[in-house]
C-alpha cells in the first residue's frame, strides 16, 4: 500500500538548486574557444531548433546532430566531453545541499526537474543533487503537465514547492489549490523578468535564494 505523507517537498533544478544560465555561459565560452564562431555558432542554431520541436534544451542530442552536420570531426568530440564532465557541483548556489538537507527533516523531499532522460539525470547526479535526496528525482519534459504523475508516485495531504519559474508555480497552484505552497527563488534570469512577474500570481513565499530555506520553518 502507497504511504500518503502529510507533506512532500518539490524541488526544481535549474536556476533553482544550481546556476544555470552559468553552465550556459560556460558552455558557450568553451564552444567558441575550441572552434571558432562560426561553428560554434552552427551549434547554437541547431539546439534553439531543437528546442523548438522537442521543447526541452537537447544539449546532447543537438551535438550529435552538429558533429554529422560537420562531416563527423573527430575534433568535435570535445564538446561531448565539456558537458558531459561539466563540474556541476561547482554551480550550486549557496546552501543548496543543506536546503535539501533541511527540507528532508520535515518531509520526503523530490527532485522535479524538465529535460532529457539522458543528460538532465547525470547533471543531477554530478552536481551532488541526487545523492542529497538519496535518488528521488523525476525528470519531465514539462513538469506542469505531469503534476498529477508527481501525486502518483509521491502521495501526500500536502505540497511545498520551489521552483524559479512563476508559471510552473502557478500551474501547481491551479493544480493542487490550497494543498500546495509555491515558493520562490529570486535566482535566474526567469525568477527576476519584470514582465514574467507581471504576467503570473504572486508566490505563496519569496525568497532570496534557495540558501534561504536552511532553519526555515515549514
Amino acid at each position: 500500500m502507497t504511504v500518503r505523507h502529510p507533506v512532500v517537498f518539490l524541488v526544481d533544478v535549474d536556476n533553482t538548486l544550481l546556476d544555470n544560465d552559468r553552465f550556459r555561459d560556460d558552455v558557450q565560452s568553451g564552444l567558441l574557444a575550441a572552434y571558432g564562431e562560426d561553428v560554434a555558432g552552427r551549434y547554437w542554431a541547431i539546439q534553439e531548433r531543437r528546442f523548438v520541436e522537442l521543447e526541452y534544451r537537447d544539449y546532447v542530442g543537438a551535438v550529435q546532430e552538429w558533429w554529422e552536420g560537420e562531416g563527423r570531426d573527430p575534433h568535435l568530440h570535445g564538446a561531448a566531453r565539456l558537458l558531459l564532465d561539466y563540474p556541476f557541483e561547482k554551480r550550486l548556489y549557496a546552501g543548496a545541499l543543506e536546503a535539501l538537507g533541511h527540507l528532508r527533516t520535515c518531509g520526503p523531499t523530490v527532485v522535479v526537474t524538465d529535460g532529457d532522460a539522458i543528460f538532465q539525470p547525470r547533471k543531477v547526479e554530478r552536481a551532488g543533487i541526487a545523492a542529497e535526496v538519496d535518488g528521488h528525482v523525476l525528470v519531465y519534459v514539462h513538469k506542469e503537465l505531469a503534476l498529477d504523475d508527481v501525486e502518483r508516485r509521491y502521495p501526500a495531504e500536502r505540497y511545498v514547492l520551489v521552483d524559479d519559474k512563476l508559471r510552473i508555480l502557478a500551474a501547481a497552484k491551479q493544480f493542487w489549490g490550497e494543498r500546495v505552497t509555491t515558493v520562490l527563488p529570486l535566482s535566474g534570469q526567469f525568477a527576476t523578468d519584470p514582465e514574467i512577474a507581471a504576467a503570473h500570481p504572486a508566490a505563496d513565499l519569496t525568497i532570496a535564494g534557495i540558501g534561504d530555506l536552511v532553519g526555515l520553518e515549514l
